[in-house]
């Protein structure tokens, strides 16, 4: 047996090479309702979240999402993953479900808690603009962009469920942000994308040039890359943050980055 917390641990770098994977060839899997929903003590009355307490069940038996309060952000909400289940134990099966259905979105990454503390603060920063959330997991950044005046923001996810979980906690904190699949699918003129916690494999490195040929400014959050050296790219600031639930993870991935880069 295994706890999540240690399952969620020893998993991270593999279930997110899978998410490049994905990102590669593009997402072609279709979702159906299950029959029976679960009953969840933090259900809203929307279909989305029905369906993703279910799912979340049954990958991750005994689990349920709490509607939590960001800690650095205090106007943001989130359906996230219990506190108290990382204290559960998985079985070997269990645990292989949840790394063949790495389920990011219910948690708040550090990177992205801090990448919206940094927007609510510093609203000039998107006030409106046209914002593109790159690999959104919760959608936590593009609700904080909504909340500061954006013109008009994307989601971005090749995850279906984290299309939907970033559809439902946009509902739960009054924004409007348009979510979708792969960011290809956004055709419209962009100002600025947002990719908080992407970097976490070097592979990835290639999407920082890709991003400044879609659009002129790129923000990026990351705490995993030890020595970032990627101009134009610069660092702008740091901040201290933590992810939700707790994953216990060592103190350095709590001290995140932030890097801005603008087409000359």
């Amino acid at each position: 047996m295994v706890t999540a917390t240690g399952a969620c641990l020893s998993l991270y770098l593999y279930c997110k090479s899978l998410w490049i994977c994905y990102k590669s060839i593009g997402w072609r899997g279709k979702m159906e309702k299950p029959e029976n929903v679960c009953e969840n003590r933090c259900m809203a009355p929307f279909d989305e979240e029905n369906y993703l307490v279910a799912r979340t069940r049954e990958i991750l038996p005994g689990a349920c999402l709490d509607m939590t309060e960001l800690p650095h952000c205090r106007t943001i909400s989130l359906y996230l993953l219990n506190q108290a289940y990382p204290q559960l134990e998985l079985s070997a099966k269990e645990a292989r479900r949840l790394m063949e259905e790495p389920m990011f979105w219910i948690f708040c990454w550090a990177s992205g808690q801090a990448m919206a503390r940094f927007l609510l603060e510093h609203p000039e920063w998107v006030a409106g603009k046209r914002v593109l959330d790159f690999g959104c997991g919760s959608g936590v950044a593009a609700i904080a962009a909504a909340k500061v005046g954006a013109a008009k923001v994307w989601a971005s996810d090749i995850d279906p469920l984290a299309v939907q979980a970033t559809t439902l906690n946009s509902r739960l904190n009054a924004v409007s942000v348009e979510v979708i699949g792969d960011w290809s699918a956004c055709t419209e003129a962009v100002d600025l994308i947002l990719a908080a916690d992407v970097l976490y494999d070097s592979a990835n490195l290639a999407y920082l040039d890709r991003f400044l040929k879609r659009a002129p400014e790129v923000l990026i959050a990351d705490s995993r890359v030890k020595d970032f050296d990627h101009p134009p790219y610069r660092k702008i600031g740091q901040f201290r943050s933590t992810t939700l639930p707790d994953l216990a993870e060592p103190a350095e991935f709590g001290v995140v980055n932030l890097y801005h880069a603008k087409v000359a």
